[in-house]
């Protein structure tokens, strides 16, 4: 399996493939840049088809996480996990211990966190081997999990692309397609709710799309047809590469502005989208809001309050990357990158 020649390896530091044959553990952690601090990301448990797809998974991943450091100025770098099981069927407490002996024999090079497959819960177990795991209540809070911070950073950056694009500074009677109702999703279709936004939602978990879709009063669309409707904003919860040339070509959305990971399918989908006259979101920017909460709990002055602001400022970021895109007739996601270098890439 190529590692340094494969299209997704970005002079990532390190690359860790990593077993256990008691428990059944087969990971891979993927450290990408560690300039600005040691490499914070998730741990993502997902029953991939081959090795090789977790292994452009983690990668992409790592390098996201980076950029998203970067761009919500953190002390951190950029790298992600991730365990190649079904989490409903062969997650136990020896595999995310054994996994917490993996993330230890880094040294503290890699910091680990929930992420799609793995929860609370299960950072619980991985503190067990290891103490470089984030995401876990301090500070008198109830709970660790950062996704309330993420939706909500994701809803300031959502305003602000709205802002940029419909020339609209409140959401009311706004249409919103929300894809992927999770906890991310489900958080931010509250937000917009509130707002005074229109929803149409969509989940391959049916149940857990109609309980929210009759608490929020929305309309509920199949999968595969959320491309097609007639929204003003799209918003990507689920997970990545959800902006295909299919999908990209069908969308009826302006704005694309949500919480998955690497929704572009490929990078040309950026100018596939500018071409359409869609604003794309850069997904790293939006979604920084729960690894800027992560990032204040390693901090001994943490305040709510100063946690919030930090998410809030990725609105004002995001009004940065949008005027300049603007001006120099570039994607947001071009001029988001080449930002994001700025700042942990030495001068040459």
């Amino acid at each position: 399996m190529p590692v340094f020649d494969h299209p997704e390896f970005d002079h990532h530091q390190q690359i860790v493939f990593g077993s256990d044959e008691a428990s059944g553990l087969r990971a891979i952690i993927a450290i990408h840049d560690t300039t600005r601090g040691p490499a914070l990301g998730g741990l993502r448990i997902f029953p991939y088809a081959s090795d090789a797809e977790a292994l452009t998974d983690v990668l992409r991943l790592s390098r996201g996480m980076t950029y998203k450091s970067a761009l919500a100025d953190l002390p951190l770098g950029g790298g992600k996990a991730v365990i190649i099981a079904d989490p409903r069927r062969h997650k136990t407490p020896e595999l995310l211990r054994a996994m917490g002996r993996l993330v230890d024999s880094l040294g503290g090079a890699y910091i680990t966190a929930e992420d799609s497959g793995s929860g609370e819960d299960d950072m619980r177990l991985i503190a067990e081997a290891t103490e470089h795991v984030g995401g876990l209540p301090r500070h008198g809070q109830a709970s660790g999990d950062p996704s309330p911070f993420t939706a909500w950073g994701v809803y300031c950056a959502l305003k602000s692309a709205v802002r940029h694009r419909l020339g609209r500074d409140d959401l009311t009677g706004l249409r919103v397609a929300v894809q992927g109702v999770g906890h991310v999703g489900a958080h931010l279709a509250r937000h917009l709710h509130a707002a005074g936004a229109r929803l149409v939602l969509t989940d391959v978990d049916s149940a857990a799309l109609a309980h929210l879709a009759e608490e929020l009063g929305a309309e509920t669309v199949a999968p595969e047809a959320v491309a097609e409707a007639e929204v003003d904003v799209f918003a990507p919860c689920a997970l990545g590469a959800a902006l295909s040339a299919e999908v990209v070509e069908r969308l009826q959305a302006t704005v694309v502005c949500g919480a998955a990971n690497n929704q572009l399918a490929t990078p040309e989908m950026a100018k596939r989208l500018q071409a359409r006259g869609i604003l794309y979101t850069p997904d790293y920017v939006a979604n920084a809001g729960g690894v800027i909460e992560i990032a204040w709990q390693r901090r001994d002055d943490y305040a709510r309050e100063a946690v919030m602001a930090h998410i809030e400022g990725i609105g004002t970021t995001l009004d940065e990357i949008f005027a300049r895109a603007e001006r120099e007739g570039q994607s947001p996601a071009i001029v988001a990158d080449d930002l994001a270098r700025e700042r942990f890439r030495p001068a040459d």
